[in-house]
């Protein structure tokens, strides 16, 4: 057969591939590497193969080749072909031998020889060896290997930034820190024209900044993507309205405690495309804070119906029960959903969550070490866990994982907030005040009712120093943010140890107004209306 007509049945297998054809692709591949015996030729017909999901048949026709253990690309293939007939240990084997530092940088590799026959293409290309590297990460996790996967997937990325997969599991597995993360972005080699790139990854990474750094971040995306291309603004625009984007944006809003606002901007993002598993999963998240029970179960319907193996529907299901307060429901549904995916943060989280709301603390405990250990570089186990052990009164053991969710994240106000509760009830009211005043420096955004047990919090560690003026003012900033029985409670305390009886009356009965059965206020109110008596017996006796 001739070149020519050989070329036009190269073009016909890629239009059967574009077309998703693979059987015919795979026809017509096998006859052309038979016509031609090109490596080239076999390498698009293994390919074909391996789309038509005939993954041992292509793996044999790699491995028969020769040229398998000296080109990449019939290596990675192969590798990728073990890869979905979860042989993961021979996979390893077949992406060759090397070695990782702590760092992501790659050493001690036999690949020195092999050469890599690129395709004649002008598109751009991720680097082979970032691919390889990825794999090497999916294949160690699959081993439970999760400190070398970790190190590989650093490999990757560090190998080309373009390899977006492996910054993705890293991220969402929570497999680094905080700090871990922005230096890991801060190492990336980006090119002249990947400036958005860089920005882009930066507001993936976990927002604990102020309100001002990441809208900055923000700005500064939308602006590199506008210089990027400044004839076609369009892209600009298109930019500015990305899923993805505002996905990040919903994120933060949650994370800074702003739900509604969150549940505003994943409600909008949903009905744009209704199938965006991170926008789906932030919704979930701020359905359960605000207490939207109808949206909960409208979301887990459709999530069931539409993606009934996926572990975000049955964790959409397991939060519907939580949000109202079925708790042995919503543990069988969260449990499903780490059967299904036990790599799925969330339900870890949910499930531990659902036993402590019964006050179940072993079976608890026992979920949120195995999310510790499946996610290290999430903060949030070793945080529940210490609110575990602050319930059964272990103070020291939970300070412990305190300070270890802190060594994880040293950002997020929560964790310090919780530092300064243990110290409270430890009695070191010094240090108490001080974690509390870290707290409300380390909020994101203005202080809003979210964190007015903070502020109770401070204004009591005060009031036991004996600082009282300074406790007087954490009061009244609580009251201007929510009003509770405790801060009146607190307040009108206060007053009375300063023997301020008239004032501490008037708080007592707006204690008594929101909760007229409360045993503090109404003994301490009884106390005060006596001293307030013999205060003024004794005035008058004095003015006699």
């Amino acid at each position: 057969m001739r070149e020519e007509e050989i070329e036009k049945l190269r073009g016909v297998v890629r239009d059967c591939v574009s077309k998703h054809l693979y059987s015919s692709a795979i026809f017509f591949a096998d006859k052309v590497a038979a016509f031609t015996n090109d490596p080239a030729d076999i390498y698009m017909q293994a390919q074909a193969l391996f789309l038509g999901r005939h993954y041992r048949r292509a793996f044999h026709l790699l491995n028969a080749s020769k040229i398998v253990l000296r080109d990449l690309r019939f290596r990675y293939l192969a590798a990728k072909c073990l890869e979905e007939l979860k042989e993961w240990n021979q996979c390893l084997s077949m992406l060759g031998e090397a070695k990782v530092d702590d760092n992501g940088n790659v050493y001690d590799t036999k690949d020195s020889n092999v050469m890599y026959l690129d395709k004649d293409s002008q598109d751009r290309e991720i680097n082979i060896s970032s691919a390889i590297c990825f794999l090497r990460g999916k294949a160690y996790e699959a081993l439970e290997n999760r400190s070398q996967a970790r190190l590989w997937y650093k490999a990757a990325i560090k190998a080309d930034p373009l390899c977006y997969e492996a910054l993705e599991c890293l991220i969402e597995n929570h497999m680094l820190t905080c700090d871990e993360e922005t230096n890991l972005i801060s190492s990336l080699q980006f090119g002249s024209e990947d400036g958005w790139l860089s920005s882009f990854y930066s507001c993936l990474v976990k927002k604990y900044d102020k309100e001002i750094v990441v809208e900055a971040k923000f700005r500064h995306l939308e602006n590199e993507s506008c210089k990027t291309d400044q004839s076609n603004p369009s892209f600009c625009r298109t930019l500015k309205t990305n899923t993805d984007l505002l996905a990040c944006k919903a994120e933060y809003y949650h994370q800074c405690g702003e739900y509604q606002k969150c549940f505003e901007l994943t409600f909008v993002l949903l009905e744009k495309d209704p199938f965006h598993i991170k926008s789906t999963l932030v919704h979930l998240a701020a359905a359960m804070e605000l207490g939207n029970s109808n949206e909960l179960y409208l979301m887990a319907c459709n999530l069931v119906k539409d993606y009934p193996q996926k572990a975000l529907s049955w964790f959409a299901v397991g939060c519907y029960y939580y949000c109202i307060k079925k708790y042995d429901q919503s543990r069988r549904y969260f449990s499903k959903a780490t059967s299904l995916d036990g790599t799925f943060p969330p339900a870890w989280i949910g499930y531990g969550n659902a036993f402590a709301a019964q006050e179940e603390g072993d079976q608890a405990m026992s979920a949120y070490r195995t999310a510790a250990r499946l996610f290290p570089g999430c903060h949030l186990p070793a945080l529940y866990i210490g609110m575990e052990c602050m319930r059964t009164h272990s103070y020291k053991l939970a300070e412990q994982f305190f300070m270890q969710a802190k060594s994880i994240c040293s950002s997020d106000p929560l964790v310090y907030n919780e530092l300064g509760v243990v110290a409270y009830h430890m009695k070191e009211y010094k240090k108490a005040v001080w974690w509390f005043e870290k707290t409300l420096a380390l909020i994101p955004t203005a202080l809003s009712e979210m964190w007015e047990p903070t502020v109770v919090n401070i204004a009591h560690a005060c009031r036991k120093l004996e600082m009282y003026q300074e406790a007087i003012s954490y009061y009244e900033k609580a009251l201007a943010l929510s009003t509770s029985v405790s801060t009146y409670a607190g307040l009108a305390y206060t007053y009375h140890l300063q023997d301020d009886f008239t004032t501490a009356i008037t708080y007592y009965h707006k204690a008594l107004w929101l909760k007229p059965d409360d045993q503090f206020c109404t003994e301490m109110l009884s106390w005060a209306l006596i001293d307030e008596s013999r205060n003024c017996a004794e005035s008058h006796l004095e003015f006699r």
